[in-house]
């Protein structure tokens, strides 16, 4: 996050507003004389603590770190059903960070379209209106690491989802990346694969089998 620089040759100086409280550098032992110490955090600040380490929860959620397990387990948890694209929208990553004014700014571009928001996600928790994307007002100047928005819609408004990304990359001052998921149709055909190729949008296609992983066992 560039928040820690050397003044006159010397002394470290922390600038607090570029500060994610992810806690590398102390982790990492970086002061030869131990000066970095953990602090107690409030809210909303303490937000970014959360969202910089993957090993804490959110405690309204549970869920730890970024986001859920999102589009990795479908196959178990049956999230997207036929005819629905999943969509997950990394952003602040790599080395950029990301503040809730601009996170909001992507969700309420997405919202627009007609989106679904995964309710266990932790930032879908932190809005305050899901239809519209609209996060909480007193978190709109924190800054995190990194965060996962996720979200489904039908299939045919993928093209409007794409749009609305496209937009939203021109309004702010982070960076972000997409994924997207859905099932292979009885033919073979992926229908988002199909749309990706036709607008010549590169991609790198992943997949991912959890051999029934979750599911009640049988006896034959």
């Amino acid at each position: 996050m560039h928040a820690i620089s050397i003044v006159a040759g010397k002394k470290a100086s922390i600038d607090l507003e570029k500060c994610t409280e992810c806690y590398a550098c102390l982790r990492a032992s970086v002061c030869p004389t131990d000066a970095i110490e953990e602090t107690s955090l409030t809210w909303p600040r303490s937000l970014r603590r959360v969202f910089g380490a993957v090993q804490n929860e959110h405690k309204e959620t549970k869920v730890p770190g970024r986001g859920t397990e999102e589009m990795k387990t479908n196959d178990v948890t049956g999230r997207f059903e036929e005819g629905e694209v999943g969509f997950s929208v990394d952003i602040g990553r790599p080395g950029v960070g990301a503040t809730f004014a601009d996170i909001e700014t992507i969700a309420t571009e997405i919202a627009g379209v007609g989106v679904e928001f995964e309710p266990m996600n932790p930032v879908t928790y932190l809005m305050s209106d899901r239809k519209t994307g609209k996060l909480q007002e007193e978190i709109k100047g924190e800054k995190v690491h990194s965060c996962v928005m996720e979200f489904k819609t039908k299939v045919d408004r993928l093209p409007e989802v794409v749009h609305a990304l496209n937009r939203a990359a021109t309004k702010v001052n982070t960076v972000f990346s997409a994924g997207c998921c859905c099932r292979v149709g009885a033919n073979g055909q992926i229908a988002a694969k199909s749309y990706l190729d036709r607008n010549h949008i590169s991609y790198r296609p992943n997949g991912k089998t959890n051999i029934g992983l979750g599911r009640a066992a049988t006896v034959e």
